[in-house]
């Protein structure tokens, strides 16, 4: 079959248009998710409420003056901080599981969170970053957060070191890359532990409370931070897709096109890592959704990285904001912290993708 200069294959068009259709279908889920996040809680606001108040209307009662406060100092950079994190733990995924050619690799399955936890705690114990507040609704908080991101990112660095140094190791397969991820998460966990051991009343409460992973304590200017440095790292990836979809393919073959693999490799998982790192020390440990998303959006997208990078990106955030949704309904008025529910799916599958045997 022979084509006309400058065309393009059908099947090649269709193929697109799929990668496209998902997209594009995941984008107003995640739209209308945000929207129904934003009206359910022990407030029940209705929709056309919650539109009426993002388009910025004036109150004209109580009711709505009330309304318009839920909304804006609750609610809406709780949704945000759900969307910011998920897209960014996916994305952190996708790429470490691309870089290190694991299927199995993410932040938390590879250690990264837990040491992050741990350099957190570091931060509550040791420097003193954790404090009790007056206030009912939220009497602990973390007083100097940019000093903990700091310390977060140095630990996270200091696990993304080991694996790049086992990913070097000669035929080590995914098997040996996700048990030393486990012997990571172990290691920081008992560290964390030996300083809520000895820590006082208000560090241990504080360390504590900081490791339940929530979305509802982050701020507008943390927010904004995490947003900055998870849209810095996803455009960053997205511009590098080209060499993670060489990689796939085999070091040999990367090289082979002229792409230097180590520099690819480090630059990605530290990028990944300082992702990783401002979520867990702002939000806390929110595990499985950086190893989950992007396995669910390989069904269907399909491996190649100029869509699954963004697919996954939009599928964590969907994701993490339905869990939020969900543990603000389960045993409402309470409100469970997000982590309980993301361990509660993604352990099942972990076991599963393990069990199954997972082929690129």
């Amino acid at each position: 079959m022979h084509f006309a200069k400058g065309a393009v294959p059908e099947d090649y068009l269709a193929y697109v248009r799929r990668k496209y259709f998902w997209i594009l279908g995941g984008l107003l889920l995640l739209f209308f998710m945000f929207i129904y996040s934003i009206s359910v809680g022990e407030v029940e606001i209705p929709l056309y409420k919650v539109m009426q108040t993002l388009l910025g209307q004036k109150p004209v009662t109580k009711w709505d003056v009330g309304v318009r406060s839920i909304i804006w100092n609750i609610r809406l950079p709780q949704a945000l901080a759900a969307i910011v994190a998920g897209a960014g733990l996916s994305v952190a995924g996708v790429v470490m599981q691309s870089i290190l050619r694991n299927p199995l690799g993410s932040p938390f399955t590879l250690g990264i969170s837990n040491a992050g936890a741990f350099g957190a705690a570091v931060s509550v114990v040791v420097l003193g970053t954790g404090k009790i507040q007056s206030t009912v609704a939220d009497p602990i908080m973390i007083n100097n957060p940019y000093l903990t991101t700091i310390v977060a990112f140095f630990f996270c660095l200091l696990a993304t070191g080991i694996i790049l140094l086992i990913s070097r190791i000669r035929a080590s397969s995914p098997e040996v890359m996700v048990l030393a991820g486990v012997a990571l998460s172990s290691l920081f966990t008992a560290g964390t532990m030996f300083l809520q051991y000895f820590a006082d009343d208000t560090q241990l409460a504080a360390v504590v409370f900081w490791t339940f992973g929530d979305v509802g304590r982050v701020n507008w200017l943390e927010l904004k931070i995490m947003t900055c440095v998870v849209l810095f790292a996803t455009i960053f990836f997205i511009i590098n897709r080209w060499d993670y979809n060489a990689i796939d393919a085999g070091d040999e073959t990367a090289k082979g096109l002229g792409i230097n693999v180590e520099r690819v490799r480090l630059v990605g998982m530290v990028i990944a890592a300082l992702v990783s790192a401002v979520i867990v020390s702002f939000l806390g440990v929110i595990g499985f959704v950086g190893l989950v998303c992007p396995h669910m959006a390989r069904r269907v997208i399909g491996d190649d990285q100029r869509y699954l990078i963004p697919g996954s990106t939009l599928l964590g955030g969907i994701l993490l904001l339905a869990s939020d949704t969900a543990a603000r309904l389960i045993v409402s008025p309470y409100v469970l912290p997000v982590s309980i529910l993301t361990a509660f799916m993604g352990a099942p599958i972990f076991i599963y993708l393990l069990l199954r045997g997972y082929k690129r």
